[in-house]
């Protein structure tokens, strides 16, 4: 099974790129982020032309949104909601075989990396908190799950262009790396992605829309990630960041897709 994960940035924007990477990469799941788009109008139909005639999606206007995309029906669906806001920023799918899917998208927090006088960078922190005490108390190390999107956080000193310049830019702040690091051990996760790719190399799958010449500056970073509970860490076949796609015209997405394949 290969699963792509991608903050497509507007997926109505961008539905023709999304088109292109079902057919470049040939994905049998598709986690977005960032639809921006309500239920409603949400573009199925190109989709099932391409064969995914099922998607759980969960949008609001201009903002925020989760879908994931499948060729074969879901087993059941669901949407979990965090700090007291519905935000669209959680989807749950069971997928045959009996593997829950999960495609989230953590705030991205702000600018000022103090939550007392950034509201945003303290929803951030509360969401990583109240997600690390879920998975602990309401799922669990045994279950075969997959959590992808974009987590908005690159946690290690190699998924960032500077470790010391990144240091106190939101993103890469010790406080969230910290947050981050003990959701990821609440449960034993697996960084599907880093399994395949040593800590000491650097990986990015993220690049500002400032940059006059991203590939060029090649000032990126980490913030969208995969990962599998311990039963499925065998199961993990290879993996895809599709770097190319930053270029991709017209009006590419500032992240990229991510990509595992999976032997279940």
């Amino acid at each position: 099974m290969r699963i792509a994960t991608w903050n497509i940035n507007s997926v109505r924007m961008r539905m023709e790129l999304l088109l292109r990477l079902i057919d470049e990469a040939q994905p049998d799941v598709i986690c977005l982020q960032e639809t921006k788009v309500v239920d409603a109008d949400f573009p199925f139909a190109p989709l099932a032309e391409k064969g995914f005639t099922h998607a759980h999606v969960h949008g609001m206007k201009s903002y925020n949104g989760v879908a994931i995309l499948a060729k074969r029906p879901f087993v059941s669906r669901d949407v979990q909601h965090w700090c007291k806001k519905q935000d669209c920023r959680h989807a749950i799918a069971e997928l045959p075989g009996g593997i829950e899917l999960h495609s989230v998208y953590i705030p991205a927090g702000g600018d000022i990396p103090d939550p007392e006088q950034n509201d945003k960078f303290a929803h951030k922190l509360q969401f990583v908190d109240e997600m690390t005490e879920w998975w602990a108390t309401k799922r669990g190390p045994d279950r075969r799950m997959v959590m992808v999107g974009d987590l908005n956080i690159a946690p290690l000193e190699h998924d960032v262009w500077s470790h010391k310049e990144l240091l106190k830019i939101v993103s890469h702040t010790p406080i969230e790396v910290e947050k981050l690091t003990a959701m990821q051990n609440s449960i034993g996760w697996v960084d599907a992605v880093r399994h395949f790719v040593p800590p000491n190399e650097k990986l990015y799958t993220w690049w500002s829309y400032r940059a006059k010449d991203w590939a060029a500056s090649d000032r990126g970073r980490r913030l969208d990630h995969v990962w599998v509970t311990p039963p499925l860490k065998d199961s993990l076949k290879g993996h895809q960041v599709l770097r190319d796609a930053r270029g991709w015209d017209p009006k590419p997405s500032d992240h990229v897709p991510v990509i595992v394949d999976l032997d279940v």
